[in-house]
């Protein structure tokens, strides 16, 4: 038998083991911190290489598709331009019969002219036979009827210089057919054009000029089949679509990508017109590659949330070790504070164990801490002689019932010394919340010389600033003339006798300290009684004015509980001089602030006088000089004249109206209101307004709805507020800089309720710019203004005359989608019976700190 072959399994595995040893070694040359790393941005390059294997794949089946739709669509149109192609020379083969013909006269040009007729007839796509002489003159020439009349050719024309004329002379000393570049205008049909030379005997006779339309050329001579399938078009030299329709190409590198649906496209030059005739066909997409795409982006989803998780997974491990390298530098820390501090520490389990104890503790007692830790009760730095209260109260800090300011205990070191230390207990807890033992921590107390020292030290402070004190203070038992405290500045203003303790009591009207009777036992009168109500009553405190200290004082005294038991009455007086002397003068002055708004209240009438006159005074002005204008022109007859005169009155008339409306106004009295019409209100209103409008050429259209119930209302201030708006409007349109046709106001008087109370709302709307939002918030404001030289009142006059008659005003801007279209103003007057059910928006206003 032949023997085995030898196998080449030893030596791949052997070379295996050598390469696995050699990658041992490596890994373990590099530090933990590089090997962590490596770990971790290892599967984070497989997902980019698995990404890119992915990517490239997608690529090459890409570029496979791409190739066969271009060779798919390279055959269609190289079959479809061999189509035309024998279209074409079909129909040239039938015109050079009829050159022949025409050039050896075997046909007139009737008989030219029905051939071609029938030419026409039977191919569409030629649109019209041309007979030409020798000379470029036009013999005859026939068209279809739908050619553009521009490129219809007359008998007896001549060709001009040009195009065709260079194809006229080609075909002349060539003798053989020329096609032409396509004729016509961006307004015309582009034509092809096909020359064929005429001989008779040899010598050179004229053309026929043949012309074809491309669309038709297109839509009859390329099969129905590659019309289907592609976008087909025939262009220009110059890229021109003449016929069909052609796709705008994307990018050479977007049409790689998966999610492209860009499709293949190819040209080729129709021949026999050469390359003036391009024949393009792109396919259309029977799919817009959602799988391909999909499967993409589905893919590269994966691998990003992959790459993502493997990376948080990283930095969730970086931070992991970052806390546990906190962690122990925190361990240390607390280590070292708690070997540092001079505070002893000491923990036990539940039963009574000792686990831990810090070396102030040891410190403190003597004893190491593996001689203490693990020992139970009684411990070697209890004193014998109080082992019973020393186990009594470790039972009660195993059972919680020690308290949370300690106790004091004596503790005895390990020479035998003992010193005095206050324990405080509170329980150990571990991380998931249980309670593992108690946590003691010991401070030794033995310094009562130190807070001797401290006390002394507290009361030389304290008797320091009571003699510091700007204040006499003094402190006398109650009915005995002993002064028991008293401090510099009682001392200086009295001297050291309970003499002035007493005057500040007697004129202050306070209770007097009651004397003691003669022959009784020094007591005072309240002895028996209880004293916790004097002691904790309040300080009774009043001012007072000493002459013999040329001061005033303010006195303050209340009852105190003696060191040694009695009660005592203590007297503390300030000096106020200087405030008594500032709040004089602070009457002073607020005396002349009232003064000062009496002045403002009156300059604020005035203002609000000038302001709503100037409108009467306006038109008395425009009255007067219209009359004096057509009285020196001899134009006026005694009827205009009387006419002019009455409404001038009528203005004056209502001027003194106005000032005495407005006077009653400001004095916040309510106004004189009748029942009046609001047709007339408004009738007023415009017609004043109007010569405003006029003069800024703003047109107005009112609307008053119809059968409007008469309001009682003061028509004049009703009429002013309206006239305000509308003058607003206007001049709102005119710093806009409205063209005419945008300057118009619109006034609508229409029913409306408010709050379920019937009224009648008066809208006012200008096409101005708006208000802005930072105006909007101010604009009823007084003496606030848009105006360069507004007084900013009338806003404010017209809603204080609106709300007089318990009416509401608002304003808002008008919004056509992101553009400010203009301002709308607003007013709402109630009926007579529903304005009794209103509350007053003024006081409504006032209440809540909204200017009315």
């Amino acid at each position: 038998m032949r023997p085995p072959a030898p196998s080449n399994t030893a030596p791949n595995s052997s070379g295996a083991s050598r390469l696995a040893g050699r990658w041992r070694v490596w890994w373990r040359r590099q530090a933990p911190h590089r090997q962590d790393r490596f770990a971790a941005l290892a599967p984070l390059v497989a997902v980019v290489l698995f990404l890119a294997a992915i990517a490239s794949s997608f690529l090459y089946l890409r570029l496979e598709e791409m190739d066969r739709e271009q060779e798919a669509v390279k055959r269609d149109v190289e079959y479809a331009q061999q189509q035309i192609r024998l279209r074409l020379l079909e129909r040239q083969e039938q015109l050079m019969r009829v050159a022949r013909d025409a050039g050896n006269e075997e046909i007139d040009v009737e008989e030219f002219v029905s051939r071609s007729q029938s030419l026409i007839a039977q191919y569409p796509e030629l649109q019209a036979v041309t007979w030409i002489d020798e000379r470029r003159r036009i013999k005859t020439s026939y068209a279809t009827p739908s050619l553009h009349t521009p490129l219809m050719r007359l008998v007896d024309d001549v060709l001009l210089p040009g195009e065709t004329e260079t194809n006229f002379s080609l075909a002349r000393d060539l003798h053989q057919p020329v096609y032409g570049q396509p004729l016509g205008s961006n307004d015309a049909t582009p034509l092809l054009q096909l020359h064929i030379p005429l001989t008779d005997r040899g010598r050179f006779s004229g053309v026929v000029l043949a012309e074809y339309a491309p669309d038709g050329l297109l839509r009859h001579g390329v099969p129905a089949e590659v019309l289907n399938k592609y976008a087909v078009a025939l262009l220009a030299a110059n890229g021109r679509v003449l016929a069909g329709n052609a796709v705008p190409q994307a990018p050479a590198g977007t049409r790689l990508l998966p999610w492209s649906s860009q499709a293949e496209y190819y040209e080729v030059p129709v021949s026999p017109v050469g390359n003036g005739l391009m024949l393009r066909a792109q396919a259309y997409r029977t799919s817009q590659g959602l799988v391909g795409t999909g499967l993409f982006w589905l893919v590269g989803a994966l691998s990003v949330l992959t790459a993502w998780m493997l990376i948080g997974n990283w930095s969730h491990t970086r931070r992991r070790q970052q806390a546990q390298q906190a962690l122990i530098a925190e361990t240390n820390f607390r280590r070292a504070m708690e070997n540092s501090m001079l505070t002893g520490m000491r923990a036990l389990d539940m039963q009574g164990r000792i686990t831990y104890v810090n070396a102030a503790f040891c410190q403190m007692t003597g004893w190491s801490e593996n001689e203490l830790v693990g020992r139970t009760a009684p411990f070697p730095y209890w004193p014998e002689e109080d082992l019973e209260f020393l186990i009594a109260r470790l039972e009660d800090e195993l059972n919680g019932r020690s308290t949370p300011s300690g106790f004091q205990v004596r503790v005895k070191r390990r020479d035998g010394s003992l010193f005095d230390a206050r324990l405080y207990v509170s329980p150990l807890i571990d991380a998931v919340g249980k309670q593992t033992g108690w946590m003691t921590s010991m401070t030794d107390i033995t310094e009562p010389n130190r807070i001797r020292e401290q006390l002394s030290a507290s009361y030389e402070r304290f008797t320091t600033v009571l003699e510091a004190l700007d204040a006499a203070v003094s402190v006398a038992p109650l009915g005995s003339p002993e002064l028991l405290f008293a401090n510099k500045l009682y001392r200086l203003w009295f001297g050291a006798q309970t003499r002035g303790h007493e005057m500040l009591v007697a004129r202050a009207g306070m209770p007097p300290t009651p004397a003691v009777e003669e022959g009784l036992d020094d007591v005072d009168a309240f002895a028996g009684l209880p004293t916790d109500s004097l002691t904790t009553g309040e300080t009774e405190s009043a001012e007072i004015h000493a002459p013999e200290l040329g001061k005033w004082l303010e006195v303050r005294a209340r009852y105190l509980s003696w060191v040694d038991g009695r009660l005592v009455q203590m007297v503390i007086a300030t000096d106020i001089t200087p405030r008594r002397l500032a709040e004089e003068q602070a009457a002073t002055q607020a005396e002349r602030a009232q003064t000062s708004s009496r002045l403002i209240t009156m300059g604020e009438m005035a203002s609000s006088v000038a302001h709503e006159l100037n409108q009467p005074l306006a038109a008395i002005s425009n009255y007067c000089s219209g009359m004096v204008s057509r009285l020196r022109g001899n134009g006026i007859a005694h009827d205009d004249l009387l006419a002019a005169l009455e409404k001038t009155a009528r203005q004056a008339q209502r001027a003194g109206q106005i000032i005495h409306r407005i006077q009653s106004f400001v004095k916040r009295s309510e106004p004189n209101r009748t029942v009046s019409n609001v047709q007339d209100i408004v009738h007023e209103s415009v017609e004043l307004a109007g010569i405003e409008l006029r003069r800024r050429n703003v047109r107005l259209s009112h609307y008053v709805a119809a059968r409007l119930p008469p309001l009682i209302v003061d028509p004049i201030l009703i009429e002013q507020v309206l006239i305000n708006l509308l003058r607003n409007a206007a001049e709102a349109i005119d710093s806009a800089q409205r063209p005419l046709q945008r300057r118009n106001i619109e006034l609508r008087v229409l029913p409306k309720q408010v709050e379920d109370a019937p009224g009648i709302e008066f809208a006012v709307t200008d096409t101005g710019t708006g208000l802005a939002p930072e105006v909007m918030e101010h604009l009823f404001e007084a003496f606030f203004s848009t105006k360069a030289h507004g007084m900013g009142i009338g806003l404010n006059l017209c809603r204080s005359i609106v709300e007089s008659h318990l009416g509401r005003m608002q304003a808002e801007n008008i919004y056509n989608g992101p553009e400010c279209m203009g301002c709308r103003f607003s007013f709402w007057i109630p009926l007579a019976k529903a304005a009794n059910t209103l509350p007053n928006p003024a006081n409504t206003s006032k209440s809540t700190g909204v200017p009315a």
